[in-house]
């Protein structure tokens, strides 16, 4: 009635406080995997520029998702500074079950799509001429009725998380360069520890020597794909390699794509590329062997745990085969390798 007060329930809260429901709505559909997804990369990372890099999304896709699922859960998820991204409570409680969750939406798809013995098998090599190229044509020899579809992009880091969302089937890297919580879903097998190289304009003072001293990359700065949410793990490995010889890795630059782009961008920055020693040749450029200690970068042949196709059978036998052949897991004796790396190579799945 007019001039009558409303009951004590329905009285507007105080200036700068606001009411808490009375009860959570209960959620009435499961969120949907990808919301999952983005939460699970945001508390692994404590930060939404790295778990939106890690994604492959823009940040506020990935903020807009995170938010989604907060809303359809009638929770808080993160605290959320300029510094630091961190659970809440709800977010702790919320962890293992989204762990759960995916895990099994992961084996639905193997097991209705992922696992069909008679499908193409798609097998990222990374670049013509490497290593696992020749792996790749080993297994098509050994099983020349299964169609085993090369695709030539760079990065395991970035193949690993498509590996694991079912769009790509196996790829080659350095394992031990992805997070654990990646490899967890991961097997891997080690193929070769390739020796590095450095790739030098034509004209660059250590272009004429036989292969290049580490001690001789002192006050250089190197590129080694920094920048390239693809190539993390290559890029640590640098970091690895580079630090106490006074080699600066080169700051982060956009991704040339095709080899005559790299080698445009190449010819005007002038810093050594670090890369392999199967690296392909481009013009105006040489390739040299690195020495003193040998560096050397840990291949290794990686699928999604649980999948069973003949072509992951016949890729793990043709990189036995050539590893034996050609010695590829021998170490040299004046050699360098991170711990934890040596540590992977010396198992397999």
């Amino acid at each position: 009635m007019p001039g009558q007060r409303p009951p004590a329930a329905s009285r507007s809260a105080p200036l700068g406080r606001r009411t808490a429901p009375l009860s959570t709505p209960r959620p009435t559909v499961p969120p949907d995997p990808r919301l999952l997804r983005a939460f699970l990369a945001v508390a692994e990372e404590s930060h939404f520029t790295r778990a939106a890099a890690r994604l492959y999304v823009a940040q506020q896709a990935l903020s807009r998702d995170v938010r989604r699922l907060e809303r359809e859960l009638g929770a808080e998820l993160f605290v959320r500074t300029t510094r630091r991204v961190t659970l809440t409570a709800d977010g702790e409680r919320l962890l293992p079950y989204a762990r759960r969750v995916l895990e099994a939406n992961e084996a639905l798809l193997s097991a209705f799509a992922g696992n069909r013995q008679d499908r193409p098998l798609l097998v990222d090599v990374n670049s013509p001429g490497l290593s696992c190229g020749r792996v790749l044509d080993r297994a098509r020899a050994l099983a020349p009725d299964r169609e085993l579809m090369a695709r030539f992009e760079s990065g395991l880091t970035g193949a690993a998380e498509e590996i694991l969302a079912g769009r790509l089937d196996a790829s080659f890297g350095r394992f031990a360069g992805l997070a654990p919580a990646v490899r967890a879903g991961l097997a891997q097998q080690p193929v070769r520890y390739e020796p590095m190289a450095v790739v030098l304009p034509e004209d660059h003072p250590l272009a004429a020597l036989d292969a290049v001293p580490l001690e001789a990359l002192a006050g250089e700065t190197v590129y080694a794909g920094a920048g390239n949410p693809r190539t993390l793990e290559w890029t640590d490995l640098a970091r690895h390699l580079f630090e106490g010889r006074g080699i600066t890795l080169a700051p982060p630059a956009p991704v040339a794509l095709g080899v005559e782009e790299f080698r445009r961008i190449m010819a005007k920055k002038r810093n050594p590329v670090l890369a392999v020693v199967d690296f392909p040749m481009m013009s105006e450029t040489v390739r040299k062997r690195l020495i003193e200690p040998v560096p050397l970068s840990p291949v290794s042949l990686v699928w999604r745990k649980g999948l069973e196709h003949p072509g992951i059978a016949a890729l793990r036998q043709a990189a036995a085969e050539l590893a034996a052949e050609e010695g590829w897991l021998r170490r040299p004796v004046d050699s360098w390798i991170p711990a934890s790396d040596a540590d992977i190579m010396a198992r397999q799945d």
